[in-house]
């Protein structure tokens, strides 16, 4: 039977394995770690990276436990008592404005009363979308998820879209991605299969973000692309602080502000009620911020 102490190895040597693609990506930078413990019970190891291709790049571990805040339990609709929370969480910040922002984060929840479930997502974030790269990393998410069960890309696919969507923006925060909650031994799955789904997805991360890296980072701009660069990852500060559930829960149990808040990035702006010129990149861009686009057969 697949143990708690198990999965909380795992997430450990998951976070080793991208710092260290993600330096050999960089070429340059080397992650520094801080080592925390939270009060009511766990800790954890939070890596930032400030290189020369990778602005701000965060890769958090963390196993946290304890008593469940009331506030969690009635928002996750679950019986009070003890919990472990564990995970990676990644958030990526390019210098380059044609290199994409990505995020990852996997993780599994437990509770004393015996239940459990594992979650997690991926998502792309450009600064300025790109039918191939966008393609090309669905293509890779789908061959995943097929792997384990035919429905789940459809699913978790239809979930990001949904997800990952700024309601006060009505607009999404990039081309999606997958996203997945509370999937735990109902429908048949066992333990075992949930995690090595979870796994696979983890271990996808870093040579899609490397291969993105590597095949833009060298592409030409200038000030016009910093500034929008600038304006987008404004959008990304409003959906981590305003809508993501993963901030909430980290600040609602006590969890370490620096580490929470590593997703933001380094250098953002907000510009009152900017529109780009039309027929511009900035614009194209703008027009495919939205949901049920089929990016693997999307054509530009």
């Amino acid at each position: 039977m697949l143990s708690k102490e198990e999965i909380v190895e795992y997430f450990k040597s998951l976070q080793d394995d991208i710092c260290r693609q993600l330096e050999g990506a960089d070429g340059t930078g080397k992650f520094e770690e801080d080592l925390w413990e939270r009060p009511g019970g766990g800790g954890g190891r939070t890596r930032i990276l400030q290189g020369t291709h990778i602005e701000k790049g965060g890769v958090n571990f963390s196993a946290v436990h304890g008593t469940l805040p009331e506030k969690i339990s009635k928002a996750l609709n679950v019986s009070e008592g003890n919990f472990l929370a564990t995970g990676v969480s990644i958030v990526q910040h390019p210098k380059s404005p044609m290199v994409p922002i990505i995020h990852m984060n996997v993780r599994y929840f437990e509770l004393s009363d015996g239940s459990w479930w594992f979650g997690g997502g991926i998502d792309l974030t450009p600064h300025y979308i790109v039918g191939e790269d966008a393609s090309y990393f669905h293509k890779q998410l789908k061959s995943v998820c097929d792997k384990h069960h035919e429905n789940y890309y459809p699913e978790f696919k239809q979930w990001a879209d949904d997800y990952f969507f700024l309601k006060h923006r009505k607009e999404t925060r990039g081309v999606g991605g997958i996203f997945f909650d509370r999937l735990s031994a109902k429908n048949g799955f066992s333990k075992e299969e949930r995690f090595a789904f979870v796994k696979d997805v983890g271990e996808l991360f870093a040579p899609i973000y490397t291969h993105l890296i590597g095949k833009n980072k060298d592409l030409p701009y200038g000030e016009k692309e910093i500034d929008w660069q600038r304006l987008r990852r404004g959008r990304y500060v409003e959906f981590n602080l305003v809508w993501d559930k993963g901030t909430k829960f980290g600040l609602d149990t006590d969890g370490r502000t620096e580490s929470i808040l590593m997703s933001l990035p380094p250098l953002a702006a907000w510009e009152y009620s900017h529109l780009p010129e039309e027929g511009s990149k900035e614009a194209n861009t703008l027009s495919k911020l939205r949901k049920g686009i089929d990016w693997i057969n999307h054509k530009e």
